[in-house]
């Protein structure tokens, strides 16, 4: 196992490795390679997406609070005019309750100097007569009051209200509240009190409630600025040619009688309305003010988006080491069974399908072991196998080449037997010729008998022609006899050929029997070795049979030719007999003339004689005729028998070889098992 390990290691250890060509790539690195950059678009995403609705609520927001800033403070702008009117109001109906005289009214107002901070004059009045009524203290010069605007403006109207800003004998502007008293008097009068621009405008801009938001107060009428944090601009007009795009904005507005919020080169501007008045006020922030806060925002928002990925990735990794540790012991355990390493254990840790490919693996590995095992041990029981077929074809090549040898034997032997047998018929045929000729001759003497006075002396010489063809005939029977009895030898010669030959084809039966026995065992890869096996047990049948017909013919040739020596020999006693009647009729033949009757009898028995010879040449000829074919037969199953020898042998060395072959198949099969590890070296 510590082997394993090490190699293990050695294995995982370098991702620069190369695979068909190509630099190994880890798992976990293409995962990483695919997730984070998936991660990281789907976060930069949904930080854009939040940027955008983040700036898009922020303006909303800035917007909403500009408005509300501005509702605010057009309603405190309000209160504090409401509350000043009112404190004027109780002024006025205080004058008209108490309906004092011009000296009482004088001191009557006095008593208001410097109550209201916000009208350091306090209330003041003028009669349409042009006398003015101020308090002790006030600081109000008036040359002609009835030609001022809050006494123009006063006469309007019964209750005290604010008129149009103006500018007073100061040259301040001002805004006054003015009303006509009721006192009962006959002389119409008028109370006013002043309100300055400058304190609308501390109200104004003090007011905004909103963080580096501005406001300005804009009379609808006339278009004029009645606050405005720059002083400069405080009783301008308004005019579409400014060169301030939120004053030129603010005149299209008011002329098209537009005030809803609306953006302005880079400003958001929100209008409100002063109740009772015909004032406009405008609150405007720049746009890059409230994207400021946006900026910020995003900036978080990308920190967050970074750590966020930071801390995703950690997760990824953690998550994907433990997800992948299997597959990596896996893919260890695979490159181990590639190097032909089949000691390996695959342990299962998930039950996932993970672990489901490591229980596959394992059992892969458990069943390529015993496989392998299986093919080693059937290897070397194939070499053993193998090894023995070898030793018995050599066997059986070393028995053929005998058979052979011993058919060549019998092939020779029988050629010699079919000359002999030849040599026979020859001569069985020149004894019937000579029979032939020998009873043509008897005729010839019978016929001769009655004329034997006449040709005495020609019967003399054909007697001893007689002789001569007599002891032809004699010597000729004997060399028949010879011929015949070598015969005989020549056929117990092939009779012990044919049982070695059929000993030998036993033996080949054998070693067929035994060769596909082995074949059998040997499985598959000796099937040809079988068919070869069978191959020789059919030459080897083939050879027995034919051991037989041979085994018979020669029984058959011996039974003739125990025939052709019984008549041969009865050839010889009839050619003796001849000879001695040859003899006596020599001496007889002066005779002739006494004894012609018995000469007569005597060529009647001879030419008798010579009939059964001719019968028994002829029969010899016609044995020695069959001998001779049966030689020939003889001579081709001996021909057949050398070929099939032959083809043994040749079958033989095709075993042998075919064996060597199985044995080099067996020791490679061997070689290829032992390229894998099936055990541990330790064991």
């Amino acid at each position: 196992m510590a082997r394993q390990k090490k190699r293990s290691s050695g294995t995982s250890g370098s991702s620069g490795s190369k695979i068909n060509g190509k630099r190994e790539k880890k798992i976990k690195d293409k995962l990483l390679q695919s997730i984070m950059p998936a991660v990281l678009v789907t976060i930069v995403v949904l930080v854009l997406i939040s940027s955008v609705l983040t700036r898009s609520r922020m303006h909303e927001m800035a917007q909403s609070e500009l408005e509300a800033s501005i509702t605010n403070q057009s309603d405190n702008i309000e209160a504090w005019m409401q509350e000043n009117l009112e404190n004027f109001s109780t002024i006025k109906t205080t004058i008209e309750a108490v309906k004092p005289s011009d000296d009482e009214l004088a001191d009557l107002l006095s008593a208001y100097v410097g109550t209201n901070s916000n009208s350091p004059n306090g209330v003041y009045a003028a009669s349409q007569s042009g006398k003015l009524y101020v308090g002790e203290g006030a600081e109000l010069s008036v040359s002609d009051p009835t030609s001022t605007e809050w006494f123009k403006q006063g006469l309007t109207r019964v209750d005290m209200a604010y008129g149009e800003a103006y500018k007073n004998s100061d040259g301040v502007y001002v805004i006054s509240a003015s009303g006509i008293i009721n006192d009962g008097s006959d002389d119409l009068k008028v109370a006013a009190a002043d309100v300055t621009l400058d304190k609308i405008s501390i109200i104004v801009n003090s007011g905004v409630k909103m963080k580096h938001a501005s406001s300005f107060l804009v009379n609808t009428d006339d278009n004029m600025i009645l606050a405005h944090r720059d002083s400069s601009l405080v009783s301008t007009t308004l005019s579409p040619g400014s060169s301030d795009p939120v004053l030129a904005g603010v005149y299209e507005k008011i002329a098209n009688a537009d005030y809803s919020t609306d953006q302005m080169g880079g400003y958001t501007v929100a209008f409100s309305e002063v109740s009772n008045t015909d004032w406009l006020l405008v609150s405007y922030i720049e746009n890059k003010i409230i994207m400021a806060n946006v900026t910020r925002l995003i900036l978080i928002l990308l920190l967050v988006g970074l750590l966020a990925v930071i801390i995703i990735s950690i997760l990824i990794r953690l998550i994907v080491d433990r997800v992948i540790k299997p597959i990596s012991a896996i893919t260890e355990n695979i490159s181990a069974m590639s190097s032909g390493d089949f000691t390996i254990e695959v342990s299962n840790t998930s039950n996932d399908e993970i672990g489901r490919m490591g229980e596959q693996v394992g059992k892969f590995v458990g069943s390529m072991r015993n496989m392998l095992s299986s093919i080693n041990h059937e290897s070397e029981r194939l070499k053993i196998q193998s090894d023995n077929s070898d030793t018995v074809s050599r066997n059986m090549y070393d028995a053929s080449q005998s058979q052979e040898e011993a058919m060549e034997n019998l092939n020779h032997t029988v050629d010699e037997l079919a000359i002999a047998v030849n040599e026979i018929a020859e001569n069985a045929t020149t004894l019937k010729m000579v029979v032939s000729d020998t009873k043509a001759n008897s005729d010839k003497a019978s016929e001769s008998m009655k004329e034997t006075v006449d040709i005495s002396q020609k019967g003399r010489a054909d007697m001893e022609r007689l002789s001569e063809a007599m002891d032809g005939i004699r010597l000729a029977n004997d060399e028949l006899v010879t011929s015949i009895n070598k015969v005989g030898k020549a056929s117990d010669e092939i009779t012990n050929i044919v049982d070695m030959i059929g000993d030998i084809a036993e033996e080949t039966n054998l070693l067929s029997l035994n060769a596909s026995i082995e074949a059998a065992r040997a499985g598959e890869a000796g099937r040809g070795f079988a068919v070869v096996a069978t191959e020789i047990g059919g030459l080897a049948n083939n050879s027995a049979d034919s051991v037989n017909n041979i085994s018979a013919l020669i029984d058959q040739v011996r039974g003739l030719i125990d025939d052709v020596v019984s008549q041969a020999n009865a050839s010889a006693r009839s050619i003796q007999e001849n000879s001695e009647l040859i003899a006596t009729a020599m001496q007889t033949f002066d005779q002739i003339f006494q004894n012609i009757q018995s000469t007569s009898d005597v060529i009647d028995e001879m030419i008798i004689g010579v009939s059964k010879v001719d019968d028994v040449a002829a029969n010899v000829a016609a044995i020695s005729e069959q001998q001779a074919a049966s030689a020939d037969e003889i001579l081709e199953t001996s021909r057949s028998m050398v070929e099939q020898a032959q083809s043994i042998t040749a079958s033989s060395q095709d075993v042998a070889d075919n064996s060597h072959e199985l044995a080099e198949t067996s020791q490679t099969l061997t070689g290829y098992v032992q390229q894998f590890k099936i055990k541990k070296e330790d064991e």
